[in-house]
């Protein structure tokens, strides 16, 4: 067992290679099978969409053509003198009833080969009630049930459409189910209606005009608006409401979509639907999704054949692999012989091609790393460096002696007031210097903590010195570096005001052009200027807060944003000095205090 132990991890490389190349294969191999699968699906239903649209636009090409038929016999019926005659007309005497049933005959022969259909049934029934009908036998309804059918009932509401309607079967079955097409007449003149035609056709033959287009799993509907199917070749749908279908024809019809993917009728299937306006009604198309597709693909054979070209590339795979690692798994035994921190052995440059380049550059590396140690070695002296200079970033001890000192002396005195609000500025001061590790700060964070400070320095050294702060309420959630405008207030209050006692000293903090804009201006003694703009140095060694100078917040800016940010000073003697500080606008991540 050791044995294999000891073997799988001299060839780890090679197992772990070929488990990656194994995976990878297998994953693609199964991602372009089923890819195929459905780009096949894909362009089986761009194919069929187009086909069933010239399908679905021959239907409706017979269905315009049924309607034109239909309407220019309305129409011809309309302007019939004969027809208007026959339905207007109250003599009751046998001979005249006669000639004009004679008469109106002849003229519903004529409109009867108009529409051209054998199963077609003209009605015409009169105000004067008189009906005829040209095929009774088609469509059997009396005068006195059509006169309170809702077909007759529509045609009254609607009198200048024609109107395509369904009539429902009887109970005894003696009326088939027909879509009957209805126009009231209007005497235009008097603006009266005189009569309705009715030209009825049974469900039965309705279904010739599409009946050659359907098949097994593919079936049409023709649907009214309140989602009752009026015709199709499934003949157990007719009659009855399917607001889901409705539903989604409706969608198709407001998303302007050639084909939908639905499931009704408890299957998958593809919807084709279009708007006949002439009927006011949908033509729908449903293709049975699983019927059509079964034969489309032979999946089996693609697996098959997936799996035989992976099993072929996997024998290459093994072969390559198994050529690169046995060489690179020899340099590994020699890198792995070499004892601990023993950087003058190296490897011996054999083997094929990569397994040489990589003991060369092994050798390589030894070299590099003798350098890199001595590198080292003066990285960590600098580093040191960095570390004291951090410390000197922490509060100035003398300030926290002299400041419980003052404290002190305001409570011997009696001050409690001015001593307690000079504790309370000091432990705010210190939570936002020491207690916060964060590099930065918000403008109101470094604001709170300037006027901290100069509160204790008035008390400490009287509030000879007035400090303002000029500052835009824009500007106070942006993010500074921490104490970066304290030195020069620490400078200004200590060492401008030599000669003067009295004075002044403004903070002013504004944007502009994306650049925020810090300034400290005081009245003091002033300073002179070096011509080549280099920033002054400090009038005194000692910092009494911090052991942060103005050098030092030139070069944190300019390391932290860039060159084109920084100080420039501006001095006169006796007229004092005007510090401006630019930096980039940053937003403050977090808007709360520490």
């Amino acid at each position: 067992m050791k044995n294999y132990i000891g073997k799988f991890k001299r060839n780890s490389l090679f197992f772990k290679m070929f488990l990656v190349m194994v995976t990878s294969i297998v994953a693609v191999s199964i991602c372009i099978t089923f890819a195929m699968i459905q780009m096949s699906e894909k362009l089986f239903i761009d194919q069929f969409s187009i086909t069933n649209s010239k399908v679905v636009e021959q239907i409706t090409t017979n269905f315009e053509s049924y309607s034109y038929s239909t309407a220019s016999v309305i129409h011809q019926a309309q302007q019939s003198g004969t027809v208007k005659s026959f339905l207007t007309d109250k003599n009751t005497e046998p001979i005249n009833l006669a000639k004009a049933t004679f008469k109106i005959k002849q003229q519903m022969d004529y409109y009867d080969s108009l529409v051209n259909h054998n199963g077609a049934n003209i009605v015409i029934m009169g105000e004067n009630g008189r009906l005829f009908s040209t095929n009774n036998v088609k469509w059997p309804v009396s005068e006195a049930t059509l006169r309170q059918h809702p077909i007759t009932l529509n045609a009254y509401e609607h009198p200048k459409q024609i109107l395509y309607q369904y009539a429902p079967e009887n109970p005894d079955h003696s009326l088939e189910p027909s879509i009957v097409v209805s126009k009231a007449l209007l005497d235009r003149s008097m603006n009266q209606i005189y009569g309705v035609i009715y030209i009825s056709l049974q469900e039965d033959d309705f279904r010739q005009m599409y009946s050659r287009y359907t098949g097994n799993g593919n079936d049409v509907y023709l649907m009214d608006q309140s989602g009752r199917i009026v015709s199709s070749n499934k003949r157990a749908l007719v009659g009855q409401k399917e607001a889901d279908l409705l539903k989604q024809v409706k969608e198709i019809e407001n998303h302007d979509l050639k084909v939908k993917q639905i499931n009704v009728f408890n299957k998958d299937y593809l919807l084709f639907s279009r708007y006949l306006p002439t009927f006011d009604m949908y033509l729908i198309n449903l293709i049975d999704r699983e019927n059509v597709q079964k034969n489309l693909v032979d999946k089996k054979t693609i697996v098959l054949i997936s799996a035989s070209i992976v099993m072929l590339t996997l024998c290459i795979v093994f072969l390559i692999s198994r050529s690169i690692t046995k060489s690179l798994s020899g340099l590994v035994k020699q890198i792995s012989n070499m004892s601990k921190s023993n950087f003058d052995f190296y490897v011996t440059e054999t083997g094929s091609y990569e397994t040489k380049q990589l003991a060369q550059s092994f050798n390589y590396m030894l070299d590099e790393l003798h350098e890199y140690v001595e590198q080292l070695m003066v990285t960590q002296k600098k580093q040191r460096n960095a570390e004291l200079e951090a410390l000197q970033q922490q509060i100035n001890p003398h300030f926290l002696y002299n400041t419980l000192a003052s404290v002190k002396f305001m409570v011997q005195q009696g001050d409690r007031e001015k001593s307690t609000q000079t504790i309370n500025a000091l432990i705010s001061l210190l939570q936002n210097t020491i207690g916060n590790i964060s590099e930065t700060n918000t403008v109101k964070q470094e604001l709170n903590n300037l006027k901290n400070y100069v509160y204790i320095n008035q008390m400490r050294y009287g509030d000879g010195i007035k400090v303002h702060y000029f500052v835009s309420p824009d500007c106070l959630e942006y993010e500074i570096p921490k104490l970066m405008i304290q030195p020069f207030i620490e400078n200004a209050f200590f060492h401008a005001f030599n000669q003067k006692k009295e004075g002044y000293i403004q903070l002013l903090i504004s944007q502009s052009e994306g650049v925020l804009l810090c300034e400290v201006v005081d009245n003091g003694d002033g300073m002179q200027i070096e011509s080549g703009g280099d920033l002054p140095k400090s009038k005194g060694k000692r910092h009494f807060f911090s052991g942060i100078g103005i050098h030092n917040v030139q070069e944190r800016i300019q390391l932290l944003y860039g060159e084109q940010y920084g100080v420039e000073v501006e001095s006169a003697i006796g007229k004092g000095t005007r510090v401006r500080i630019y930096l980039p606008i940053k937003e403050s991540k977090n808007n709360t205090n520490p």
